[in-house]
């Protein structure tokens, strides 16, 4: 039996199966494992514009009732849910496209990005900020979705894996977490990516160490922390032409 956890990039076709499941990420006329095709950057690009841009639908999240505008469900609040903190309609930038949602002040991001837009590569996880699994970008910065509230982020610009798996230039590096295994379950290698792509966007030559530092707020069950550092680092020069 092939050892899983062997680096000779031959590594677990259930792995990487995982991880672009989890993660929504491709590579463009590849295969990974026995059977398994992988669809276009466009493939993920279409399925990142499914999701509805603008309310068309206002409902009550108490009893289910739809109404046709906002002010007929703050109304309706008024009189048949008197004292019960009222919802908000709020607008988002996500992956370069903008949506209004509606929401309870309260949500954060990582529940609005899965409950409100289907983008489910930022996991609820460890849901107390410690494990990096629901990892965004946010005006550049890697942030931590689980313990940020969605109505914070009107007016700026965010980033999931969804939107990175769906760039061509960010290609070289799915296909290098692909290459090297660098996940086993799957489940925290989207934060993975998305940390990893704020730091090449700052940094576009890291170090290993550069690399450990990056990442140092994710955290893998599974263990791959070793083969983080050599796919960022490989990307990095595929990036750059030099490989």
């Amino acid at each position: 039996m092939a050892d899983e956890n062997s680096n000779n990039g031959e590594g677990s076709g259930l792995n990487r199966r995982s991880f672009l499941k989890n993660a929504g990420a491709v590579v463009a006329g590849g295969t990974l494992g026995a059977g398994l095709t992988l669809s276009t950057e466009a493939a993920v690009a279409a399925a990142v514009e499914a999701a509805p841009t603008t309310l068309t639908s206002f409902r009550c999240p108490i009893d289910g009732k739809d109404f046709n505008t906002y002010a007929a469900l703050k109304s309706h609040f008024a009189s048949a849910h008197p004292g019960y903190i009222q919802p908000v309609t709020t607008k988002l930038k996500v992956n370069g496209k903008d949506y209004d949602v509606l929401i309870e002040p309260h949500w954060t991001l990582q529940r609005t990005l899965q409950y409100k837009l289907g983008l489910t590569g930022a996991k609820q996880m460890c849901d107390r900020g410690v494990c990096g699994s629901c990892t965004v970008i946010i005006d550049g910065r890697a942030v931590l979705s689980c313990t940020t509230l969605a109505v914070e982020c009107e007016g700026k610009s965010i980033e999931t894996v969804e939107g990175i798996a769906a760039n061509p230039k960010w290609r070289s590096l799915i296909q290098s977490y692909c290459k090297w295994d660098a996940m086993q379950c799957g489940y925290c290698t989207p934060g993975f990516v998305v940390s990893a792509k704020a730091l090449l966007d700052k940094n576009p030559n890291p170090t290993e160490n550069d690399c450990k530092q990056a990442l140092a707020g994710n955290i893998c069950c599974c263990g791959t922390y070793p083969r983080h550092p050599t796919a960022i680092m490989e990307a990095a020069q595929v990036m750059k032409g030099g490989a």
